[in-house]
C-alpha cells in the first residue's frame, strides 16, 4: 500500500490522533509516497477535460496539499496559479517541489482555511482533489459560497467525483468500515480528525452548488472506466458562477 519511503504504521497512528492541520503537517514530508496523493490516472483525465473548456487566466487549487492539482492548473492557466491549504507542512513540500521557471503561469502558495478564503473574485478556475471529506455536510454550503466569492462571473469550479460503490461490494464495505472507525475515533479522542467520504453524494452536492449560485454540468471521464450499466465510474463536476460580482 505504501512505498518504502512512505510513513510507518507508528507515524500514521500519531497523525490519526492529531488534528487535521497538525496531522497533515506531520505527514507532509512523506505524503507523496502514500496512496492519499491524487494519482496521475485521475489528474490526466481532469486536465484533458479542462483543456477542452479553457484556457483560463488564473486558477486556484483548493486544499492543495503538496500540489497535485497545481500540476493540472499549470497546464490550463495562462497567468497565475495559486495553491491554498491549512497545513504549513504540506505547503512547504509543495513549494520545495515547485519547478522554477520564468514563463507563466506564476505560482503562489497561501496558508488559509478554505472556509475563509483571503481572496476577492480574481480566479477563472478553482479545482479541488480529494479534500471534501474533511468538511462536514453542514459546512459544505459555506465552503461552496467561499468558492463562489473568489470566482469571476463565468468562472468555473471543477472537481472529480466517483460513482458510489455498489452496496455489498468490497469497496462499499471498506468505506463503511473507514467511516465507522473515524466516528469511533472522534467520539473517544480530541481534537477531532474529520475525514468522512461517504456523505459526499452527487445529488446533495449538486443541489448545494445550485443554491450557492452555480450552474452545474457533469462531464464524463471515460479514461476512468464505466460501471456494468454503462454509466461513467467518475465524472467531472463543472460548476459555473452565475451573476455579477
Amino acid at each position: 500500500m505504501f512505498a518504502p519511503e512512505g510513513p510507518t504504521f507508528r507515524e500514521l497512528a500519531v497523525q490519526a490522533l492529531s488534528s487535521v492541520e497538525h496531522g497533515y503537517d506531520l505527514l507532509a514530508p512523506k505524503f507523496d509516497h502514500t496512496p492519499f496523493r491524487t494519482p496521475e490516472s485521475v489528474l490526466a483525465p481532469v486536465a484533458r477535460a479542462l483543456r477542452e473548456l479553457g484556457p483560463f487566466g488564473s486558477g486556484l487549487d483548493l486544499c492543495c496539499g503538496t500540489g497535485a492539482g497545481m500540476d493540472v492548473l499549470r497546464q490550463v492557466c495562462r497567468e497565475r496559479v495559486t495553491g491554498v491549504d491549512l497545513s504549513a507542512g504540506m505547503l512547504a513540500v509543495g513549494r520545495a517541489r515547485e519547478t522554477v521557471t520564468a514563463r507563466p503561469p506564476r505560482q503562489e502558495w497561501v496558508r488559509a482555511d478554505a472556509r475563509a478564503l483571503p481572496f476577492g473574485p480574481v480566479f477563472d478556475l478553482v479545482v479541488s482533489f480529494g479534500a471534501f471529506g474533511h468538511f462536514l455536510p453542514g459546512e459544505r454550503p459555506g465552503l461552496f459560497a467561499q468558492v463562489h466569492s473568489v470566482l469571476r462571473p463565468g468562472g468555473r469550479f471543477a472537481f472529480p467525483i466517483a460513482a458510489p460503490s455498489r452496496p455489498g461490494s468490497a469497496a462499499y464495505w471498506m468505506l463503511a468500515a473507514f467511516d465507522a472507525a473515524m466516528r469511533v475515533r472522534n467520539a473517544l479522542w480530541h481534537p477531532p480528525f474529520v475525514m468522512y467520504y461517504r456523505p459526499f453524494r452527487l445529488s446533495d452536492v449538486r443541489a448545494e452548488l445550485t443554491r450557492a449560485g452555480f450552474a452545474v454540468r457533469l462531464h464524463a471521464l471515460p479514461e476512468l472506466g464505466r460501471r456494468p450499466d454503462g454509466s461513467p465510474r467518475c465524472r467531472l463536476v463543472v460548476a459555473t458562477r452565475t451573476g455579477a460580482v
